[in-house]
């Protein structure tokens, strides 16, 4: 059986040695220990980060990378990249990191960020893709689902679709967990 491959959503801003690079590589190495493949979108920050982390602990690394996020931003993707998966449009890229899982965790990050869980968690709640693991991890999901969480809009079932972790730990352990539950 293949590895289980975990997509991990983050910002592309966090430098090396800071503490949400140091807290992201933490999470890759816990993955790829677990035994996950680990997918990101392919460059810099956490990104890297994540992917770094697992190289580091002997895991297998996909990044899903774009020809029109280069164009927008030149930039090449991370060294610890073992096998690239390419598309020509972000839209497509954003898909394939949405859709190509068996678990999701989304460190704190921008706009592309956001667009990850919330495409993730309306494809879940609509069917489209199977229901699987989508972890928010950090204080400042936490603080975005409660705005939501208190919307009249957004139903208790919807809410159960997503985790919120505190630590790369609870994160991992909630993803094994739900997987091991689905097969």
């Amino acid at each position: 059986m293949a590895q289980p491959i975990i997509s991990v959503f983050g910002s592309s801003a966090p430098l090396p040695d800071s503490e949400p690079y140091e807290e992201a590589r933490q999470l890759g190495a816990m993955l790829a220990e677990a035994g996950f493949t680990v997918a990101t979108g392919g460059y810099g920050g956490t990104m890297a980060a994540v992917s770094r982390g697992a190289a580091e602990a002997g895991g297998r690394v996909i990044g899903v990378t774009s020809g029109h996020l280069e164009k927008w931003r030149p930039m090449p993707p991370n060294e610890w990249v073992s096998e690239e998966i390419r598309h020509p449009s972000q839209r497509e890229r954003l898909l394939h990191l949405v859709m190509n899982n068996d678990g999701m965790i989304a460190l704190p990050g921008g706009i592309g960020t956001l667009s990850e869980v919330a495409l993730a968690w309306s494809l879940m709640q609509t069917g489209e893709i199977a229901e699987r693991s989508l972890v928010l991890l950090g204080p400042t999901w936490r603080e975005t689902i409660r705005v939501y969480a208190q919307a009249e809009y957004i139903r208790p079932r919807d809410m159960d679709l997503i985790y919120l972790a505190t630590s790369a730990e609870t994160a991992v352990g909630y993803t094994r967990q739900r997987l091991a539950a689905r097969l």
